[in-house]
Formats: C-alpha cells, sequence, structure tokens
C-alpha cells in the first residue's frame, strides 16, 4: 500500500536523521590544556576525546570525526572514521601535529575495527626556516666592498650567539673576524616547531599506519584537491582511491619546482603530472567523479559493499522489486564471437528486440573499479541475491594500452600497444592480483570469469616482469580468507600458466572451480597446439591406414605384391587429399580430452554448472559456504586456548564439520553436497552444534592442561605450580558462591 515512491518500501521506513558526527579531538591525558607536541604523543600523554564543536575551532591542520550513516544497509547506523585535511591552515601541510592527529585517529578505527576514510586535500610535508635566526645572521662575505664576489660563511654576533643558546636555536664555532669574536654558523635548529626533517619523521609514522590499516580495516581515500608527497604516499598506502576529475592531481613535486630542476617551462600544470589522465589510467585511481558530490556518493556507494566491522557479516540486501534469486540467465555469449563481459555480469538490452536479457548478479548491481587501467582484466563489486561479492572477469576482446608522451623528454612520443583479449599482461596480471587483495580486505567472497589463454610471453613483457605479476596472484589468493569461486563461463577456455595461478588447489581451504557445462574448455595447451606437437603427420596418417578403406584396400594391394611404384603413388595421393580432414579430425580428438566431463573426471573441477542456472547454483552454494566458514572459524578458535595443543587447520575443522553432520540420523556423505541440505541442517541443529564448538574448547583446555602437568622435569614442576597459583587467583575473584560451587566441582572430579 503506502511508500509507493522511489525506493519503494524503504521510502517509508526512512530515518530523519542519516548522519551524526562528533569529532575527534587529541588532548593530554590529564586534562589539562596547552598546547602538546609529538614528544607528548610518543611518550603516551595524549589521548583522542569526541567533541561536539563548530567548524574552524582547530588549531591543527587535520581534522577527523566518528561519524554514524544511517543507510539502506544498515538502517540503525553504521560507523566510520572520516579524516581529513585542513586545506585553510597552513595550507593543509603536514606538520608532526597533523601527523598525531591522522596517526590517532587511524588508530582509533582500527582498533574498532570500522572503515576509515580520509579526504585528501594538502600540500605535503611542511617546510618552514628559523624566523629569529634570519632576522639575525650575518654574511662574511669575501670582499666588503664587493659583495658581488661571493661570501666564505654566515656568523651572528657574540651578543645574539649567547640569546640563541638560551633555547639552542643553533650551533655554531668560535671564529675572529676583522678583529672581533663572532660565531660561525654550522647547524640552524631553530625554536619553532616543524621546520623541516622532524615533520618528515612524522610522514613514516602516518605511512607506516596507513600500510597497517589497509590490512586490518576497510580503508579508501576521496581525493578532493591537490595531494602531495606523503599524501600521495597515503593515497597509494591506503589502496583504494577515489579521484575528482578536476583540481585533484596526486603528484610527489609541483610541476613549477620540476620546471626550475631541469631549467625549462617543461610542465604547465599539475594535471599533467597526477591527474586522472595518468592516476586513473595507471590504476592509482579506481574511480573518478566529475565532482564532489559525484566522489561522496561514490564512496557511500562503495561503504554499500562492506561490513560494519572488519570480519563481520556481509550487508544483505533486500531485492525484492529489482530481481529475482531463482531466475534463469538470459544472456549468453555465442561461439567465437566476442562480447562484452560486463553483459555477463549485469545482462544488457537486446540491440534488435529491446527485451532485457539478465545477467548473472542482481540487476543494476555492478559497480566496476580500475576501469581506466589495464583493459584486458574487468573488476569491480556486485550483489548475488542480495550478497555483496568482489568480480574478476576476462575482457575476450581487443584493449589499446596507451603511454603518454613526456613533455620532459624530447624524443618521446605517445605509444598505443594492441593487447589481446583473453591473455594476461603484466598491467592486467597486476590488476588482478590489486583487486583479489582489495576484495580479501573488504571481506568479500570472490567468482572470478575466467576465460583466459595464458600470459603473454614475448620479449617485451617477459622484459615487462609478467612473471613477478603474475606470481602476485597466486600470492592473492593464498591469503584469501572468504569462498573463492573459478568458473569457467560458456565457450570459455583457461589454459597452461593461466590455470596454474587459478587452480583450487593453491588454496584449498576456500577456492573452487566449476565449469559450464558442455562449452568450457582447459588443457595444457590449445587444441591446434596440442594436435602440432602430440599428433603429428606420421601419427595422422597411421590413423588414416587404420580407417580409410581405399586406403585398406591399397594397402592390402601392396601386401600381395601388384604394382609397387603405382600403388605406392596412390596411397600417396590418398594421403595427400586425406590430410587437412583428419588434421581436424585430431584436433577434434586433442579437444575431448580439455571438456568439463573429464575435468570432473580428474577431480579438477567441483561440478559442471548449466549457465542458464549459475545464478541459482551459485547463490545457493554461496549461502552454504558463508555458513560453513562461519561455523569453521569459531571451531578453529575453540581450539586456540595455549601453546602446546596444535590447533585445527581449515580443512581439519571442515572434516570434523562433515562428520558431525554424516553422525546426524537421516544425513548421508551425499547429501553433504547439497547446499539447501546442508544449511537446513546448520539451521535445524543450531544448538547442537554450539554445544559441540564448546566441548571442542573444554577438550583443548584440558588437553593443554594435562601435557603441561605430566611433561616430566622442570616442566612439570613450573607448569603444575602456575596452575595451581591460576586456580587460587581465579578464586580470589569469585563470589562467595561461585567460589563453593568451583570446591564442590574440583572435589568431586579428584574423588576427595
Amino acid at each position: 500500500g503506502g511508500g509507493v515512491v522511489e525506493g519503494g518500501s524503504r521510502a517509508t521506513n526512512r530515518p530523519l536523521m542519516v548522519m551524526y558526527t562528533s569529532e575527534l579531538v587529541v588532548r593530554r591525558r590529564d586534562g589539562t590544556d596547552g598546547s602538546w607536541t609529538m614528544n607528548d604523543y610518543l611518550d603516551g600523554h595524549l589521548e583522542m576525546v569526541h567533541v561536539q564543536r563548530g567548524a574552524g575551532a582547530n588549531d591543527v591542520g587535520m581534522v577527523a570525526w566518528l561519524m554514524e550513516l544511517k543507510t539502506v544497509e544498515y538502517p540503525n547506523g553504521r560507523q566510520v572514521v572520516l579524516i581529513a585535511n585542513d586545506i585553510t591552515h597552513k595550507a593543509g601541510s603536514f606538520g608532526t601535529r597533523e601527523d598525531v592527529v591522522f596517526k590517532m585517529a587511524s588508530e582509533f578505527a582500527r582498533s574498532k575495527r570500522i572503515p576509515r576514510l580520509y579526504v585528501a586535500a594538502n600540500s605535503g610535508a611542511r617546510i618552514g626556516l628559523a624566523e629569529g635566526v634570519k632576522k639575525a645572521y650575518r654574511v662574511a662575505f669575501k670582499d666588503k666592498s664587493k659583495p658581488e664576489n661571493g661570501f666564505e660563511y654566515l656568523y651572528v654576533t657574540e651578543e645574539d650567539y649567547e640569546r640563541f643558546q638560551e633555547k639552542h636555536e643553533l650551533d655554531a664555532e668560535k671564529v675572529e673576524l676583522d678583529g672581533k669574536t663572532v660565531y660561525k654558523l654550522t647547524d640552524v635548529i631553530g625554536s619553532e616547531p616543524d621546520l623541516g626533517v622532524e615533520n618528515l619523521k612524522g610522514s613514516g609514522l602516518i605511512a607506516g599506519e596507513t600500510s597497517s590499516a589497509y590490512n586490518d580495516i576497510f580503508t579508501l581515500t576521496v581525493v578532493l584537491g591537490r595531494t602531495v608527497g606523503i599524501g600521495a604516499y597515503l593515497v597509494r598506502l591506503g589502496q583504494r582511491t577515489i579521484q575528482k576529475t578536476t583540481a585533484s592531481p596526486i603528484i610527489l613535486t609541483g610541476y613549477q619546482a620540476l620546471n626550475k630542476l631541469m631549467g625549462c617551462d617543461v610542465y604547465t600544470t599539475n594535471d599533467q603530472l597526477g591527474g586522472p589522465g595518468i592516476m586513473y589510467s595507471n590504476g592509482v585511481s579506481h574511480i573518478s567523479s566529475p565532482d564532489h558530490l559525484g566522489a561522496v556518493a561514490s564512496a557511500v556507494d562503495w561503504l554499500s559493499y562492506v561490513p560494519s566491522k572488519r570480519g563481520g557479516l556481509l550487508p544483505i540486501t533486500d531485492i525484492t522489486g529489482i530481481d529475482e534469486v531463482e531466475r534463469p540467465i538470459t544472456f549468453a555469449p555465442s561461439p567465437g564471437l566476442p562480447y562484452d563481459p560486463r553483459h555477463l555480469l549485469e545482462g544488457c538490452e537486446d540491440t534488435e528486440s529491446g527485451e532485457w536479457r539478465s545477467g548473472f548478479f542482481d540487476r543494476g548491481s555492478f559497480t566496476e573499479a580500475l576501469a581506466g587501467w589495464a583493459k584486458t582484466v574487468v573488476v569491480g563489486r556486485a550483489r548475488l541475491g542480495g550478497i555483496p561479492m568482489g568480480v574478476v572477469a576476462t575482457e575476450n576482446r581487443t584493449a589499446e594500452a596507451i603511454k603518454p608522451a613526456d613533455p620532459a623528454d624530447v624524443g618521446a612520443s605517445e605509444s598505443v600497444v594492441q593487447q589481446a583479449g583473453c591473455v594476461w599482461f603484466p598491467n592486467s596480471a597486476y590488476k588482478t592480483a590489486q583487486a583479489i587483495n582489495d576484495f580479501r580486505t573488504e571481506d568479500l567472497p570472490l567468482i572470478v570469469f575466467a576465460n583466459w589463454r595464458g600470459f603473454s610471453g614475448g620479449q617485451r613483457d617477459m622484459f615487462d616482469e609478467v612473471l613477478k605479476y603474475g606470481s602476485l596472484i597466486v600470492d592473492a589468493f593464498v591469503a584469501y580468507e572468504q569462498p573463492v569461486f573459478v568458473f569457467i563461463p560458456p565457450y570459455a577456455e583457461i589454459r597452461g600458466g593461466a590455470w596454474v595461478v587459478l587452480d583450487a588447489s593453491i588454496n584449498a581451504a576456500v577456492m573452487e572451480m566449476y565449469a559450464a557445462s558442455g562449452t568450457a574448455r582447459g588443457g595444457v595447451l590449445e587444441a591446434n597446439g596440442a594436435a602440432s606437437v602430440k599428433y603429428r603427420t606420421k601419427d595422422l596418417i597411421k590413423t588414416m591406414h587404420r580407417l580409410d578403406e581405399t586406403l585398406k584396400s591399397l594397402d592390402a594391394k601392396l601386401a600381395s605384391g601388384e604394382e609397387a611404384d603405382a600403388i605406392k603413388k596412390e596411397i600417396s595421393e590418398r594421403e595427400k587429399s586425406l590430410l587437412p580432414v583428419y588434421e581436424q579430425i585430431s584436433v577434434q580428438f586433442c579437444e575431448l580430452h580439455d571438456t568439463p566431463g573429464r575435468m570432473k573426471a580428474t577431480g579438477v573441477i567441483e561440478r559442471q554448472v548449466d549457465w542458464p542456472h549459475a545464478r541459482n547454483f551459485f547463490f545457493w552454494r554461496l549461502r552454504r559456504k558463508l555458513a560453513e566458514f562461519d561455523l569453521r572459524r569459531k571451531m578453529v578458535e575453540a581450539g586456540d586456548v595455549g601453546r602446546g595443543v596444535k590447533t585445527l587447520t581449515s580443512l581439519e575443522a571442515t572434516a570434523l564439520m562433515k562428520m558431525w553432520f554424516v553422525e546426524t540420523p537421516g544425513m548421508t556423505s551425499e547429501m553433504w553436497d547439497d547446499d539447501r541440505a546442508m544449511l537446513e541442517w546448520m539451521g535445524r541443529h543450531n544448538q547442537m552444534l554450539e554445544e559441540k564448538v564448546i566441548n571442542l574448547t573444554r577438550e583443548c583446555v584440558v588437553q593443554e592442561v594435562y601435557q603441561v602437568m605430566t611433561a616430566g622435569g622442570n616442566t612439570a614442576v613450573i607448569g603444575t605450580s602456575g596452575i595451581v597459583e591460576g586456580i587460587s587467583r581465579a578464586c580470589e575473584k569469585m563470589t562467595a558462591e561461585e567460589r563453593d560451587n568451583f570446591k564442590r566441582t574440583l572435589k568431586d572430579a579428584l574423588n576427595m
């Protein structure tokens, strides 16, 4: 009934306030007011507090907020930490106080395991001069009357030296000049804070923090103004980046400074060095946006795929009225015809009838990332039945890689390289590995639509380190913790080196391989190549003589000793005329070794999946895997009680879970592979499973204590006294009732 406005029923439930913020401010732990420094942070004297205050009340060029956002996925609110440069304060430069605010806000986000967003608009590390010394120093010229001839050194008078020594603003050597004692400057230290190299130490502090944060929580940078030096490195260390297309370059050095270095005006804008034309095209920026609002909207959209806390439950969206879970996929590739792989993922309109041909994921849920870089691979995030997933798909059409000409190199010209589809090049292999790492730290399950003939092994690509980037894909899979499905779609293939970096045995605890029934292919070489190596002309001729009736009768005639020369000539001509068709036969025979049927028979894939029903199959498989992984994690953690007992591996936990499943009345080992039956079992026996996990923990504690007390020698003596001491300390903390119960349990267990 009500609420038939945009967003359907959701519009009726919209909260009045969708965002609550409190500013995160650094202050001294003892509550005293006044300025603090980096040394206070290093000594542990600072804390971060929540404050409600107006805009512009900050005295540091870095501001941070804790935000609660009420989103469609989290109508009750989700927390994020937002850190931003204040470009109105000393041009947004990074001094040591700015670094402390950044570091503490980022540590706060990590402690709560919530996303950390950074809005970049800055001028890099702060540069300053000792103004007091600048006003007082003098110059010892070689010839006072001709200063243009140069100078010997800088100095201060004895009187100034005494004054500067009070705060140790400089170091100097005592020298004689024109009969007077003066002090020749050796080091200018200054009394003002943040003049130079100390800012770089602070930059190192926040660079290390951002690298740790990328591994621990969701990090995202929104570049809304120039970001320089350490600012550019923070962008890359946080990995995920949204860049505004205008006036927001990501640079190491401003163009004016570079021009000065080279002695002529080579560059005219900072955008030539780090605008989206460079940074979106080389994969530093994942998404580009024309304005502030678009950039912020992209950031909120990105958050919609990510759990509210690292390691939390995935944000599942209600897709009622948008799409259906159990529907067939109506878009299908045609054999031999290149197509846009995005249609496989998100569907498309039929060019002739205008009808919608649905794809694998929920309609309208696919968001591409890194689209400007390495276009032979497509990566992004999408939803399957409302469950967010990362996706990697192969581009099967030829793409162009453009390298701009550097204005600083007179002989340079723009180079355009054609890159074939279905092949991994150095840049697309790197993009694949980068995307997998990003999905891992977003806790997303992953599906790879694999259609690779291999890696590009030509001289240029071997020189451009294709082997390095290809092996990064394996590293990324090995570190993955959520379910991974590698699926060979219809009329697609995986060959040689490409299979090696995608095989499920890389990380058997999380990876599974599937192939589209009938038309998918996989093997060391393509059928043509295999035939040319393993089915040579002599083998073809043998096959002809085995199968061709004409050749059989000619062989018989030859054997009976009739006109040998004429028959040999006839045989030779017959062989020549049959060769083309038998070459095709040999290719077909080789191709039959690469079918999904053989893949299943040899155990390299889990099963064949019918493409029209792949959405339905993978939806239930994913739900089952997420539930299984959740229980498995609890089982593995159950054993993590001490140092002596070996904890379960993921695969051992799965095997134990299967044993519990099969032991349940009415369940068989065949039913273990039925995703719906498994999910139903987990739902029905939730209480029993929780008890089993508790028993697992208890058994591990028992083993730990038993091993310590029976170890023999000194270990047993120390261990036993440690256990007794631990029990006595615990008893002190108990209430009288708890203590009595514990004593009774202990007496019963020991038969005292």
